[in-house]
Order: structure tokens, then sequence, then C-alpha cells
């Protein structure tokens, strides 16, 4: 009797996120079918007349599929750049005894601790003297840098926990630094490398504020700066705007059914063998 009391509770328990979890989006969609009247009058009610209008402006005036397709490709980029740099300096700091590492270890945890928004003057400044306005390279290495320091945090606290029995039986192997590292000790952490790869990918995809300083031509859009083409000085256009947002889920959520299976699979080899 307590068994089935305990699985009819998880049941109830995954029903009711499941709810919840799915329950914005719904709210999402119907709201990207309404003017702004039937929004802020009944946000939460079904739609009097389905506006698919708001998705013909989002597609035109935003150009959101192109905006998602840039948001794409800088978040991606910018995930695999931060894991393999955040891995090669973990490496370093976690198994290489050298003069000042600690200092260097230092250096980035304090930048964890650098409020993004304070860099905004300087980084625009520098974008303007290396001619990096409108330049998908210099947007891409500022995602990049902000998520360094937070993922050679991660990576070095967990290689620290990681046995160097693995390090000595590769080296009896012929194994040299970097085969230690991709072919040895990447399987070992693909649990911390999945949680900050979702981490830079999600940081990446969404940022707003870098992604409107350094770009002003609308073919390198990205998705946050692409919706503000519907809110100007005296009106705002809800309905448009949450059809832009429902458009730029949608690759998320095709991206999680895709690869969520290799993301646990990735996540319990590293558990075992570690």
């Amino acid at each position: 009797m307590k068994r089935k009391i305990g699985k009819a509770f998880i049941y109830l328990f995954a029903i009711f996120w499941t709810v919840m979890t799915i329950f914005p989006l719904f709210i999402t969609f119907f709201n990207s079918v309404k003017d702004n009247k039937g929004i802020t009058l009944g946000m939460f009610t079904w739609p009097e007349e389905f506006m698919w209008s708001n998705y013909t402006q989002a597609f035109e005036a935003a150009h959101i599929l192109q905006a998602v397709g840039n948001s794409m490709f800088f978040a991606i980029t910018s995930t695999l750049l931060t894991i393999v740099i955040g891995m090669l300096a973990a490496y370093i700091l976690s198994r290489k005894v050298f003069k000042g590492r600690g200092i260097v270890y230092t250096m980035f945890l304090i930048g964890v601790m650098v409020p993004i928004h304070c860099t905004i003057i300087p980084i625009s400044s520098m974008a303007t003297q290396v001619h990096g306005k409108n330049q998908s390279w210099f947007l891409i290495l500022v995602y990049t840098a902000f998520a360094l320091s937070q993922a050679i945090f991660l990576f070095t606290g967990y290689l620290n926990g990681v046995s160097r029995e693995l390090d000595e039986a590769a080296v009896i192997d012929g194994c040299r630094d970097r085969q230690i590292l991709f072919r040895v000790l990447m399987p070992v952490c693909m649990p911390i490398i999945s949680t900050e790869a979702i981490l830079a990918f999600i940081a990446g995809y969404g940022e707003l504020i870098f992604g409107m300083i350094l770009m002003s031509d609308q073919n390198k859009y990205t998705v946050a700066r692409a919706m503000l083409t519907f809110t100007g000085g005296y009106k705002v256009s809800l309905g448009p705007i949450f059809a832009c947002i429902i458009v730029a889920v949608v690759p998320m959520i095709i991206i999680y059914i895709l690869f969520h299976e290799k993301v646990q699979e990735g996540m319990l080899t590293g558990a075992i063998k570690g």
C-alpha cells in the first residue's frame, strides 16, 4: 500500500510539473494571435479571433527566421569555443604545477563576479578600435569571454575531483597531454561539460545588450534584438512580439528533443567513469 501511494504521489507530481512547464508556452501562443487589446484585457483567455497576421509581421518586419539563425550561430560557436578553451585552461590549472597558478585561477574567479553591464563602454570602444562593429567574430568572442570564467571555474573544480591515476595510466600507454585531455579526461567530464554547454548556449541565444550595441545591420540581428522592431516610443505591438517568442522557442524545443538522450548518456557515462 505504501509503495502504491508513493507511486501515485510521483505520478501526480509529474503531471503537475508537466502542466506547469507547458502552460506558459500555451499562454504565449494564445497571446501571439491576439491584438494589444485582447492581451491586456485577457492574457489568460481564449482568443476571440486568431490574428495570424502577427506571425506575418514577425517574418516580414522583424525577419525573425534570419534572427533565429544568427542567434543559433552565435550561441553554438561561442559554446564550442568556451568548452574547448575552458577545458584547456582547466587542465593546466588542475594538472600542472607552475609559479603563479593560484593567481591565475583567482583572476578567473574574479571574472565570474564582474557584472557584464559594467563592461559595455570599454567593449564598445574596443569594438570601434578593432573594427568589430557588425562583425560576427567580435560578438562571438564577447560571448566566449564572458562564459569562460564560469566554465574554467566549473571545469577546474570537476577535474580536481578526478583521480590522477587515469593520467598516470594514460602516460604509461604513451599518451601526451593533448591525448590525455581529449581522449581520457573529457569523456569523464561530460556531466560538467553538458551543464556548462547548456548555460553558455542559453546565455548566448537570449543575449540582448551586446547584440544591440555591436550589431546595427538588420541582417545580423539576434532574436532579442529583432523583437525590438515592434517597440517604439509611443506604441508596443505585443502580438508580433509573442509571435517572435514562439518562433524563437521552437528551435530550442527541437534541439532538446534531438539531443536530450545524448546529454543524459554523457552524464551517466561520466558518472560511471568518475
